[in-house]
């Protein structure tokens, strides 16, 4: 199997199936999801049931990045949690099967929203879903990473300072052309770095309405998705990075809010969302927020710059959409400048 250049050898991920999965029964058949632009990621068909695998994509990498083995691991340390997650099956460490390390998991079986308009929902259940939003969330920072095991899963120290000179390396190692915006939004997210506040939570890195699957004929969440940026950090981080999303403009690219009647459609303003979750979480105020949602726009510009480049260098999982998406960079870095001065 060949889709968009990421090869998928069915017929050794079959042979080490059923040599690792007791309950796997051929035979097997594949299809890649159109999202997972990082990791190329395809739902597996058997006559009694479906799995999930994801793989690291083929070509160069950077050494930190596509890391499937933390995203099994951060999932499978959830399991016994209040987080909903799917259930982590194997990973295989071994690149002579398909090439590169790979995770398999059972398929949860239920709706995805591409979009946060949710336009197919009634008033009330787009309240709910987005509510749930909040609630899951609130419950990722709530994990106690002692009791699971992931104390070591994130350095130490400010979150902040840590993100943004990693960040500030991957975009100059990824970057295509200068962009002034971005250039400046680094400068002042260094000068203006609040003090460290003690919080140190488990955060999912890249939180947003289409990394979630809900029930089919209801408003719970059955799975937070797409872990491979999670880490132990800061947990306003997550929580900025939704508002960041929203003020994106709607539609298929931007999968945002910006200028959509919110009211009319029952979903809430950014900050009634920010106070939901507040309250799911037990805390009164967030002071000093528009930092990190310029933060949010500073990380997701680098993380694009990446797709971008993965996308000229013909390494990309989905091309066309990559390039698309590296469109953003400038976009996001101003809307992050945008934040800063408000």
């Amino acid at each position: 199997m060949n889709e968009s250049g990421q090869i998928l050898d069915l017929a050794a991920v079959e042979k080490y199936m059923r040599v690792h999965l007791r309950e796997f029964e051929g035979p097997l058949d594949a299809k890649k999801f159109e999202t997972g632009q990082s990791n190329p990621t395809f739902l597996l068909n058997t006559p009694s049931r479906n799995y999930v695998l994801r793989r690291k994509p083929t070509g160069v990498l950077l050494k930190s990045a596509h890391a499937v083995e933390r995203e099994f691991r951060v999932q499978k340390a959830l399991a016994e949690t209040s987080v909903p997650v799917a259930t982590m099956l194997h990973l295989c460490e071994d690149n002579a099967v398909i090439g590169s390390s790979f995770y398999i998991m059972d398929h949860v079986n239920g709706r995805n929203f591409v979009e946060p308009t949710l336009a197919k929902l009634d008033n009330d259940s787009r309240r709910l879903v987005i509510d749930e939003m909040a609630r899951v969330l609130a419950e990722l920072h709530k994990v106690d990473i002692d009791l699971v095991g992931l104390s070591d899963y994130g350095p130490s120290g400010n979150y902040f300072e840590r993100q943004l000179a990693r960040w500030s390396k991957q975009y100059l190692l990824t970057q295509t052309q200068p962009i002034t915006a971005m250039d400046q939004l680094i400068s002042l997210l260094q000068t203006q770095m609040p003090a460290d506040d003690g919080q140190r939570s488990l955060v999912h890195g890249d939180y947003r309405i289409d990394n979630m699957i809900f029930q089919h004929n209801g408003t719970s969440c059955l799975a937070l998705l797409d872990w491979e940026l999670s880490t132990i950090g800061h947990p306003y981080a997550d929580l900025a990075a939704v508002i960041m999303q929203w003020q994106m403009p709607p539609g298929q690219e931007g999968r945002g809010l910006a200028s959509v009647d919110r009211k009319a459609l029952g979903l809430p303003t950014d900050q009634q969302f920010i106070d939901t979750y507040c309250e799911y979480r037990g805390l009164k105020v967030i002071e000093n927020f528009n930092f990190y949602l310029a933060f949010s726009f500073f990380r997701m510009a680098a993380i694009l710059q990446g797709v971008l480049k993965r996308a000229l260098g013909g390494n990309a999982s989905n091309p066309d959409h990559a390039q698309k998406l590296g469109e953003y960079v400038p976009v996001f870095a101003r809307k992050g400048l945008e934040a800063l001065v408000k």
